[in-house]
């Protein structure tokens, strides 16, 4: 039952036909899509466990399936091969690709990104250029943006933990923040039952204070030129429109037009773009982008010194270390307090080092693995990792394997397998590590990361 202030509201922007319409559409079953990994998977590639698929328009390589399986019982899931992402937040890629230059490295910084959906499309569209920020200001649900981030495989990605105003310090620092912003939800109602239970219209007026909050930091750390994108899983206007022209108003900042197929049925409203689902196949949905006119020009001078909980690495264990990775990068090693082996891009770690100083909760680069005494044992983000030396030994496995290794169990190893530390692959795809002994194997999936179901 949708509240009646929500029942008000809708008619008063849609109208009283386009009402029933939408309220309609919210009745009917939430359609399920995914967004290719185009680093670890191609775009034609066939995964019969998904079912039939169609293209999502405004992204290259998002798909719409026919129905929803378990993607806990498909391992390219787990390997980062896809990510489960709802339709119409795919549109972000469309927006920035008509408004922002990806050829260049930039800085870009996902305020507010957990569970890390679109953190992962920011990845796949730098292209390993530049540095990307993932925030996340509840530090319980970093968690799961980490774990997004690691599967997704690229190596200049730094998640942090704060609000949104510790970013005010980094003046005019980025080329690119998205704002995805703590909304009321409304976008959601089909999907999300208790999203409805907890609408109110104070939760709305709730929302948009909390959200200029959030844009003021976005502006002050934006440098001249660069590029806000703004957008929420709601429909309202003082969410979405009202604050695009509460930023016009109050910061130098212009809202970018952007070319869209009328065919797309994306409505153009408040100074953004808005998705309904009665119009197009996906959840309700707001973006708008803003540019930057003025301001101090950025003037960073490299930061230098030492980063507060990290000490470099021992120079006599970085070839052992460096063996594990791809040759094509130069790197940093250090070490964490609890001994874990970190590498970071050498052309990034004078901006690590400014985050380092400026955010109190924050992981960089990529985990490599540990030294226990003599012995190396490798982290399962590197396995996960596109700088993975492909060099090492691996292990092509069946899907009841697979599946196995997944639920942190062991199978039968056939005869003149490797021994040592072996990727388990499967389709091409690396699921994580195993250490093949001479009568058994040891299964290094850590155990947080473990299917829980039952797969027979």
């Amino acid at each position: 039952m949708l509240p009646l202030p929500f029942v008000h509201q809708m008619k008063s922007l849609l109208g009283e036909e386009a009402f029933g319409l939408f309220k309609a559409a919210l009745a009917q079953p939430t359609p399920t899509s995914i967004r290719l990994n185009p680093k670890k998977v191609a775009t034609g590639q066939d995964y019969p466990n998904l079912g039939k698929r169609s293209p999502v328009p405004w992204h290259p390589a998002g798909y719409y399936l026919s129905e929803r399986p378990v993607f806990t019982l498909e391992p390219a899931f787990h390997a980062g091969a896809y990510y489960v992402q709802e339709a119409s937040s795919m549109f972000l890629h469309e927006a920035l690709r008509q408004t922002v230059d990806f050829s260049k490295p930039l800085r870009v910084l996902d305020m507010c990104a957990a569970p890390g959906g679109k953190s992962t499309l920011l990845a796949s569209m730098m292209e390993e250029r530049g540095l990307l920020v993932a925030n996340e200001t509840v530090r319980t649900r970093t968690n799961s943006l980490r774990e997004n981030l690691e599967k997704w495989g690229h190596n200049n990605v730094g998640v942090t933990s704060g609000p949104s105003e510790d970013f005010a310090a980094l003046d005019s620092f980025f080329d690119v923040v998205l704002v995805d912003a703590p909304c009321s939800g409304e976008g959601l109602f089909r999907k999300d039952p208790d999203a409805v239970s907890e609408w109110s219209p104070e939760a709305v007026s709730h929302c948009a204070v909390r959200q200029k909050n959030i844009l003021t930091a976005a502006v002050e750390c934006l440098a001249p030129g660069g590029v806000l994108a703004y957008s929420t899983c709601t429909y309202n206007s003082l969410e979405n429109g009202d604050n695009v022209a509460w930023l016009s108003e109050k910061y130098d900042l212009e809202v970018l037009p952007l070319l869209v197929p009328a065919e797309w049925g994306i409505e153009i409203r408040g100074g953004g773009h808005q998705f309904y689902p009665h119009r197009l196949l996906g959840e309700g949905f707001f973006i708008a982008v803003l540019r930057k006119k003025n301001g101090p020009e950025r003037n960073y001078r490299p930061a230098s010194g030492s980063f507060r909980s990290l000490t470099p690495l021992p120079k006599a264990q970085i070839p052992e270390v460096s063996r594990w990775l791809g040759q094509q990068v130069d790197y940093r090693f250090f070490q964490t307090p609890s001994g874990g082996v970190l590498a970071l891009r050498a052309e990034l770690e004078s901006d690590y080092l400014l985050l380092d100083k400026t955010m109190k909760t924050k992981w960089f680069g990529t985990a490599i693995g540990t030294f226990k005494g003599k012995d190396f044992v490798p982290d399962h983000a590197l396995a996960l990792s596109l700088e993975v030396s492909p060099e090492l030994p691996a292990l092509e496995v069946t899907l009841d394997q697979a599946l196995r290794f997944l639920k942190k169990e062991t199978f039968d190893l056939a005869a003149g397998y490797p021994t040592g530390w072996v990727l388990i692959r499967y389709q091409g795809l690396h699921l994580g590590w195993i250490k093949a002994l001479p009568n058994r194997m040891n299964n290094y999936l850590p155990p947080e990361r473990r299917i829980r179901m039952d797969i027979r």
